[in-house]
């Protein structure tokens, strides 16, 4: 990595951590609101029709966008365990081994999930016949591509750290 690089990583990352971050809060807040609202109106007589499938999309959603952010503090797909049992030359080819195999299927999901979302153009949600269906399940492709980018700069800031030889202590 290159001199010039290097300063501008952390604060791409911590911009990167950030917008995921408010993602993650609105999703949530999102459905829970949606949830409250769908309680409400079905305890007072008048369930809403348009809640499950509305909460549902909301959960694929934060489920992408939480996963990207797992992803980006190496909290998630990373067998941290089993790598710390490496140590020097080993635990490096053990981390780019993951690192490959994570990013080559995250491109399959998002590429199964850009067929999908091409597939669904012209056609509209059933409770709500206003929302193109391409809209809820555009999640896949954009959330996999929010993960693969956490994953890029995940593994650039582990290669921008020295790695020492000696493994660390698992309990």
């Amino acid at each position: 990595m290159t001199g010039a690089v290097r300063p501008l990583l952390p604060r791409v990352r911590a911009g990167v951590e950030r917008a995921l971050e408010w993602a993650v809060i609105l999703l949530i807040a999102a459905l829970a609101t949606v949830v409250i609202v769908a309680v409400m109106f079905r305890k007072a007589g008048h369930a809403l029709v348009w809640y499950d499938e509305v909460a549902a999309i909301l959960l694929a959603w934060l489920t992408f966008y939480g996963s990207a952010l797992a992803a980006l503090k190496r909290a998630h797909i990373g067998f941290p365990r089993l790598v710390q049992r490496f140590s020097g030359r080993a635990r490096n080819i053990a981390v780019i081994t993951r690192e490959v195999a994570v990013l080559e299927f995250l491109a399959m999901v998002g590429l199964a999930g850009w067929q999908v979302t091409e597939g669904l153009q012209g056609t509209y949600l059933v409770s709500l016949a206003s929302v193109p269906r391409w809209l809820s399940a555009s999640a896949v492709p954009l959330g996999a591509l929010a993960c693969i980018v956490a994953e890029l700069l995940s593994a650039l800031e582990w290669r921008a750290e020295p790695v020492s030889s000696e493994p660390e202590r698992v309990p």
